[in-house]
């Protein structure tokens, strides 16, 4: 493994600090080398703070004149609500910057090592790029596409089923993959179920103290018959968003707000416009944990990308109404979606299905005002 290779491994450990913090920008860590010798590191914390290069700079102090400065991500050359690093690399004199990928932010793509090396610094690019791509694919994705990536996790028994027929489903998995589920949780910005997941479950949908980071719960209604009393609606544990219909109840709507819920009423309710209103609210990854049927018509719409698929050793059988995707309409084995770039993994005793779906991006007629960094 060469030098560079070690220390930007060294950047993509210290930007996975900020794991499920930084949306919508991307994680970053950035580590200052001088004669061998690490002098200086820092990570982005989250939107709106310093970016890791800054901090790097700083705990480097007159050592980062002449040194090299190693970072995942390339550094911006514009002004956000930070000023661009590239001028707080020229200013502080380094005389190497090592890359890992080019920022595909339209703002940046290249013009930031373009600007270093207009000063007479010395770039070098990219150095493992597909594990820089990797830590940060839900900010690249949100970058090239104007939405979230979408991220499909459920789990079934041997024969298919989330559920048994008379709609009990805990537990599917043990107790191990339920735990890695939480951690997942704290790697998105928000968690979306359906009305029913809602009624049947009465989920909490936190990282159950596994970080201190809780996405923003989201729950899609067009019914809006919904309780008055559940777990989403304590707004201390975590936020909650309710996206339904203009005539939804108004007395149930007036509830939950006094609770600190959002309700917000939309003219068309689908996962499209949902995933386009969470990209304006600067999510980046956006994990699914509905039924089937929300499932079906996230995957239809193409607002899924991702998927976790946990598989139970275990068989309860019945008729086949609690399947993990919905109708797709599809009525040939050879229209089946492939998944691609796919991992198995053993978790407790369950077995983990990660992959990506073989589906082109939605096509996004509205663009966004959101402004990162």
């Amino acid at each position: 493994m060469s030098n560079h290779d070690y220390y930007m491994r060294l950047c993509l450990g210290l930007a996975r600090q900020a794991i499920g913090k930084t949306s919508p920008n991307p994680m970053v860590g950035a580590v200052v080398v001088r004669d061998g010798q690490i002098v200086g590191q820092g990570f982005h914390p989250q939107a709106g703070q310093p970016h890791a290069e800054v901090y790097a700079l700083k705990e480097a102090g007159e050592l980062a004149r002449g040194a090299t400065l190693y970072v995942n991500l390339e550094p911006c050359n514009h002004y956000g609500r930070t000023p661009p690093c590239t001028e707080a690399l020229i200013s502080a004199g380094v005389e190497r910057v090592v890359v890992g990928m080019v920022d595909p932010d339209e703002r940046v793509q290249g013009r930031g090592i373009q600007r270093l090396r207009e000063a007479g610094i010395e770039v070098i690019y990219p150095v493992i790029e597909a594990e820089c791509l990797r830590l940060n694919e839900a900010f690249v994705y949100r970058s090239q596409h104007k939405l979230p990536l979408g991220i499909l996790k459920y789990a079934m028994t041997l024969d298919g089923k989330i559920a048994a027929n008379s709609g009990h489903s805990s537990w599917v998995t043990g107790p191990e993959a339920r735990q890695w589920v939480h951690r997942l949780r704290s790697t998105c910005d928000a968690v979306v179920i359906g009305g029913n997941t809602l009624r049947r479950d009465n989920p909490l949908l936190t990282t159950h103290g596994q970080t201190d980071h809780n996405p923003l719960r989201v729950v899609m209604s067009r019914s809006f018959n919904l309780p008055s009393q559940a777990q989403l609606w304590d707004t201390k544990v975590a936020s909650t968003v309710v996206f339904t219909l203009p005539e939804a109840d108004p007395l149930l709507a007036s509830q939950i707000s006094s609770l600190g819920v959002e309700v917000v009423r939309l003219g068309t309710l689908n996962p499209l416009v949902v995933m386009q209103s969470l990209y304006d609210r600067g999510c980046s990854a956006v994990l699914w944990e509905g039924g089937g049927s929300l499932a079906a018509r996230a995957i239809s719409l193409g607002v899924i990308q991702k998927v976790y698929a946990y598989i139970a050793p275990k068989i309860i059988g019945g008729t086949g109404q609690f399947s993990p995707v919905g109708d797709l309409g599809l009525s040939l084995m050879t229209e089946a979606i492939d998944l691609r770039d796919f991992q198995l993994h053993t978790i407790g005793r369950d077995i983990l299905i990660e992959g990506y779906l073989d589906r082109p991006a939605p096509k996004v007629t509205q663009g966004s005002n959101n402004v990162s960094d």
